[in-house]
Order: structure tokens, then C-alpha cells, then sequence
């Protein structure tokens, strides 16, 4: 079985060593397992950044195919979906058992969501070290 997704695009800039391919929504995205947590599957076109090592071999409009090992996807969904889950479902339980206030213990849940996300994008370039894309010849 191969272990990694797959999505053809076309390369819409390059530079020494990244090239920015555009992915485009396939009807394939719709059979796809992880189409649900996918991001290419909720937009029409996509826009990734490929670390290359070397940029010269591709070309403005080149058709590629942008993998990304199932590993990496699995990372990539606990820190954009299950993490912020938990982290909400512990705020809501606890402001509940210790305050028995619904509203605040709602609105504690989603806050939590801020100091979270601003983590992640204050740490997205190490992040982005871990959950990287490759290009497939």
C-alpha cells in the first residue's frame, strides 16, 4: 500500500529553492480517505510552497505531482483539528465544574483557541520544518 497522498498541480513560481504549485480540486479528492480533513479538498485551488534543492529544474506552468506521507497528514490534522478539540473540551468541562456558568464556560472553551493558535503561528516556521511537501518526477 503507498503511504503518501498525492495531488497533481502545476507550478506557478520558482525560485532557487522553493517552487509554489497550484493545486487544483479534483473530482479524486472526493473519493480520497482524508478529503474531509484536507485542505485542497475544501478549495478550489491551493497554493503550496515546495522546499526543492534545486529550483532550476522546474518552469513556470511544468505539470508536477505534490505528495505528502500519510505521517505528515496525520501530524498536520491532531494540530489543526484534535488538539484545539481537547484543549476546548478541558476549558468547557472545567469552568463548568468549577463555575457551573454555561455561558462563561463556553465562552472560556473558545478562548482557549487564542493563546493555541497564537503558538502555532508564532512557532509555523518550525512547524513547517516537520509538515512539508516533496514533489514526485
Amino acid at each position: 500500500m503507498d503511504n503518501k497522498i498525492r495531488h497533481s498541480g502545476i507550478v506557478d513560481s520558482v525560485s532557487e529553492n522553493m517552487v509554489k504549485v497550484r493545486i487544483l480540486q479534483t473530482s479524486a479528492c472526493a473519493a480520497c480517505k482524508v478529503a474531509s480533513h484536507c485542505n485542497a479538498s475544501e478549495s478550489k485551488e491551493k497554493l503550496i510552497d515546495v522546499k526543492v534543492s534545486d529550483g532550476k529544474g522546474y518552469k513556470v506552468g511544468d505539470a508536477v505531482t505534490v505528495c505528502a506521507s500519510r505521517n505528515i497528514i496525520s501530524h498536520a490534522v491532531i494540530l489543526a483539528f484534535a488538539l484545539p478539540l481537547c484543549l476546548m473540551v478541558g476549558a468547557l468541562v472545567t469552568v463548568m465544574l468549577l463555575t457551573h456558568d454555561d455561558g462563561l464556560a463556553g465562552l472560556s472553551s473558545v478562548a482557549v483557541l487564542i493563546p493555541y493558535f497564537l503558538l502555532v503561528w508564532l512557532f509555523r516556521n518550525r512547524i513547517s520544518r516537520q509538515v512539508s511537501f516533496t514533489l514526485d518526477d
